[in-house]
């Protein structure tokens, strides 16, 4: 009874590594330039589906059919930049893990120095005032015993 157990868990084993490698798509270069490349670009371009992933690590469709434009362009001689521009042109910069300096991503560059600094000016100004609340919690009484003390030590000094 245990060895069909067993040969029952090898076919079921078997059965499912031929469908993991079925969902693979194996892509063939002519050379290491154009194999170099695609890596490169399917590095730098992002899922956006998933949003924070690139396609080369994301499982989505989208992820998968923009892997196999990247292939088909790169096989048809097309360059980096041609490539980019295509994918900026159906995706928006968004597409690009890094996305170039201009107008319509300065918000995405800028905006995390912008919010530090908004973050800091506040927790100066939380820290202020209650340093300030500090210094007028002395009451009049407190007052005029600090400056009697004062007064006290100044003549024993002076005295010494």
């Amino acid at each position: 009874m245990k060895k069909s157990y067993a040969w029952l868990s090898g076919i079921l084993l078997l059965v499912i590594s031929f469908n993991c490698l079925s969902a693979m798509n194996l892509y063939q270069f002519d050379d290491e330039t154009k194999k170099a490349r695609f890596k490169t670009l399917i590095h730098e371009l992002r899922c956006t589906v998933c949003q924070n992933q690139t396609i080369a690590d994301s499982n989505a469709d989208l992820a998968k059919d923009l892997r196999d434009k990247v292939y088909k362009m790169i096989q048809a001689g097309k360059t980096d930049e041609e490539i980019k521009t295509f994918m900026v042109s159906r995706f928006t910069d968004f597409v690009l893990y890094n996305p170039p300096l201009k107008p319509g991503t300065y918000v995405l560059w800028l905006g995390p120095g912008v919010l530090l600094l908004i973050a800091g000016f506040f927790l100066y100004r939380s820290i202020r005032s209650k340093n300030m609340e500090e210094q007028s919690d002395i009451d009049e009484n407190q007052k005029q015993r600090i400056a009697k003390l004062l007064a006290e030590n100044q003549k024993d000094s002076s005295n010494d």
